[in-house]
């Protein structure tokens, strides 16, 4: 694809797809084992065979000894605490809750990278976030009506907003030597590892590891951590405002796997909400569309 606005445009939404997926996974593979172990074993995996295809296929080199550091920073707040907080908390919060909370890390990501990296965040972008946040809100209207959320619940919710919020701005700080697929493959892999602690810790229940378990597992790897991980990654580079407005997308795909896959049904408030989040986007992604052109 030769039309860099296209391929941006195209990277965007097949993001948004395969990282909303990862919920819908999740809840069968959740059926099988403890949430916590269940990320364990897919970060391993993930993180195992980005390696090994950066190194043997790629030809990529290991990390130096001064990029550790940074590898481990971005793994611990991109994959440790995110998702590690974030599965933990489903147990205090409904998905209503959770919905809208996911579509808070534009605003957080606008509001770390004007504070830390001094990139300005324009007037169309935050008129494209509240439009977003509009969105979702309505578009998870039907799902607030018996949502209950714990003080407990919605600390820990918040906390891991801010940890991939803080890891998508970082991200963009460093002056990366390494390939993509390097970088994603550590930061999993080490994130997986400084999550080994807590599934132990916290372990309460039978696991089975039976074929719902590894199904549930080959599409957390291959499709999101790998696939989702490696654009996202992409769209950062390019500018973490503008790649995290691409996040409003994911609480409609939800809905949307949820309808079909969970026949759950799919509202006038859906569209609706889905409607504004694409004039969101559209607002907000114009400007670096016409750049690119």
């Amino acid at each position: 694809m030769n039309n860099p606005s296209a391929r941006y445009l195209l990277t965007g939404f097949l993001f948004a797809a395969l990282w909303a997926s990862a919920s819908s996974a999740g809840k069968f593979g959740l059926q099988s084992a403890e949430g916590l172990v269940l990320f364990v074993v897919r970060f391993l995996i993930a993180g195992t065979l980005l390696i090994g295809y950066s190194r043997w296929a790629q030809g990529d080199r290991f990390p130096t000894k001064n990029e550790w550091m940074p590898l481990t920073i971005f793994g611990a707040l991109n994959t440790t605490l995110y998702l590690g907080i974030f599965i933990i908390a489903l147990k205090e919060v409904t998905a209503g809750i959770t919905t809208i909370a996911l579509a808070l890390n534009p605003l957080l990501i606008s509001f770390i990278t004007a504070l830390w990296i001094k990139r300005p965040v324009t007037r169309r972008e935050w008129i494209s976030i509240v439009i977003g946040i509009a969105g979702v809100v309505v578009a998870a209207y039907p799902l607030l009506q018996d949502s209950y959320a714990s003080v407990k619940g919605m600390i820990m919710i918040g906390l891991c907003m801010v940890a991939y919020s803080l890891g998508s701005v970082y991200y963009g700080t460093v002056n990366w030597k390494l390939s993509r697929t390097a970088i994603n493959g550590w930061q999993v892999l080490i994130g997986g590892l400084l999550l080994i602690p807590f599934a132990i810790g916290l372990h309460s229940d039978t696991n089975h590891f039976d074929f719902r378990f590894w199904l549930s597992i080959g599409w957390l790897v291959i499709p999101v951590s790998i696939g989702a991980v490696q654009l996202w990654l992409y769209l950062l580079k390019s500018d973490p405002v503008k790649a995290s407005l691409w996040l409003f997308l994911c609480p409609i795909f939800g809905l949307v796997y949820a309808t079909v896959l969970l026949d759950e049904p799919f509202t006038l408030y859906t569209v609706v909400g889905s409607v504004l989040v694409l004039i969101a986007l559209a607002l907000g992604q114009r400007a670096i569309y016409v750049k690119r052109e």
